[in-house]
């Protein structure tokens, strides 16, 4: 049987007026709701969270330089931390811009943060499947804020509040091409190290190799931005991304009358249709207590004991084996798109893979990289993190370039292997970094406030907000890269 990476009571309660947590927050994840009633009270709830990482107070300078955004902790946060205090990508609800290395954006990997509207010409796939894939990852990983924006934007593209209802629990009721890629997203997001041929292969069924890649690329954007959202502890904006104003628009019965009473003008609290009140989620991951074999709220991230050295050393040898599960762009084109003081030689499969877009491909190959190049986390903690990051996900081209790089940083195998271990050997800053990048990276809501303000009060906050920009990259990275079957060069 599986070892579980976390399990962590959630204690909740449920009351009329909203939940709070039967035990100490700080130290334990954010229950999963199990029903759409109750979502929507922690959707609500998620406008007073507590931001986890400090700022410091504005000077008046500061304050000119933001302007209106002074009052955005995320722009803020992005301000002061960030490297060259990057405001770009700071409004309110907005994801990042793909390509450029920000926190949230898909670091280059999500065409319009794998949710907006996204106008590349090269992309198939309609503005409302890809929201609904979003809405999807973003219940698997309990990503509450992302959850509420993705609510808003299904509204606008025309969808019912019946219809949403149905993608946590009713799949059946969606096209059987739909019913596949929802199962794919929800297995790309919470069990990548389980993805195969097999699963390629179901989604062939519907859709070409381009529709499938331009999915991956969305969806690992959609994980990227619920990542940052989670490490960084953002609120959910006042309007709740619109929601109560879009049920409105579309004449779905406005607020509730216990919503109706609150200060706030947009309310998460609308009416949920009789069949949905008591339906259990078919999408977030559960675990059943034996005892009642009912589900419960508690927070779980299910990934199986690392494999040994000798057995690690076998994978990476197979990974150099195999076949690419999607298509490459031929080197000569997919050379159009790197930057002209690219390393001679062959380039990598990722950067052939990525070259399947022409129109977006030199954003995302260029913010990869910069996620590599920019910043004060040192070369050796980036490839440190890369490796744990991916030995979690069991991304086999990831690691071997971790390793790969780790080797040019003059790390020796036993220094390699060390971070599979218990981290003993390292310095207590190095272990709360570890730590935060492992839990965000594996399943995003098993990181604790306790958790961040460990490695705040050692590392800093520029570092950690970093760190976990960075970690969005990666698990994006891994998903991308293992979801293809690439080949280790």
């Amino acid at each position: 049987m599986k070892k579980k990476f976390s399990l962590i009571a959630a204690g909740l309660v449920l009351s009329s007026s909203g939940f709070t947590y039967g035990i100490d927050s700080k130290t334990t994840p954010r229950p999963v709701p199990l029903t759409r009633p109750e979502m929507k009270e922690y959707l609500e709830d998620m406008k007073s969270r507590t931001p986890r990482i400090p700022l410091p107070e504005l000077t008046e300078e500061d304050k000119e330089k933001l302007g209106e955004r002074g009052g955005s902790y995320e722009g803020r946060l992005r301000y002061h931390y960030m490297p060259g205090g990057d405001l770009r990508g700071t409004g309110t609800g907005n994801a990042g811009r793909p390509g450029t290395g920000l926190p949230g954006g898909g670091q280059g990997f999500g065409g319009g943060g794998g949710g907006g509207r996204d106008n590349d010409p090269d992309n198939t796939l309609s503005y409302k499947f890809k929201v609904q894939l979003f809405w999807i990852v973003s219940r698997t990983n309990n990503c509450q804020y992302c959850l509420g924006h993705q609510e808003s934007k299904l509204l606008a593209a025309g969808m019912t509040e019946d219809e949403i209802a149905a993608l946590d629990s009713e799949w059946e009721a969606f096209p059987e091409a739909e019913q596949a890629a929802f199962a794919f997203a929800r297995k790309f997001t919470y069990e990548p190290h389980l993805l195969g041929d097999a699963d390629i292969a179901k989604l062939r069924a519907h859709f070409t190799d381009q529709q499938i890649l331009e999915m991956i690329l969305s969806m690992a954007g959609n994980n990227s931005i619920n990542r940052w959202k989670e490490g960084a502890g953002v609120p959910q904006s006042a309007n709740g991304g619109g929601f109560g104003r879009r049920q409105e628009a579309a004449g779905q019965g406005g607020t509730t009358q216990a919503a109706a009473a609150s200060p706030r003008h947009e309310s998460y609290l609308t009416p949920t249709a009789a069949r949905f009140q008591n339906k259990v989620t078919k999408v977030a991951p559960l675990l059943i207590d034996l005892t009642t074999s009912q589900p419960t709220r508690q927070t779980v991230s299910d990934r199986p004991p690392l494999e040994t050295r000798s057995e690690v050393e076998t994978g990476l040898e197979a990974a150099k084996q195999r076949t690419p599960r999607l298509p490459l762009v031929e080197e000569a084109k997919a050379r159009e798109f790197v930057s002209s003081d690219w390393p001679e030689g062959p380039l990598p499969q990722w950067v052939r893979l990525l070259a399947n877009f022409p129109n977006s491909a030199k954003n995302r190959i260029a913010g990869i990289q910069s996620a590599e190049t920019r910043g004060d986390l040192t070369p050796l903690i980036k490839a440190q993190v890369s490796w744990i990051i991916a030995r979690q996900d069991r991304a086999w081209y990831a690691t071997g370039l971790a390793k790969q790089r780790l080797k040019e940083l003059g790390q020796s195998e036993d220094q390699i292997y060390a971070l599979d271990g218990d981290w003993s050997e390292f310095t207590p800053t190095e272990r709360s970094l570890f730590n935060v990048a492992k839990k965000l990276a594996t399943t995003p809501v098993v990181l604790t406030d306790e958790d961040v303000d460990a490695a705040v009060k050692l590392a800093g906050p520029r570092d950690v907000v970093q760190l976990i920009s960075y970690t969005t990259n990666r698990a994006s990275f891994d998903r991308i890269t293992e979801a293809a079957g690439l080949a280790l060069e």
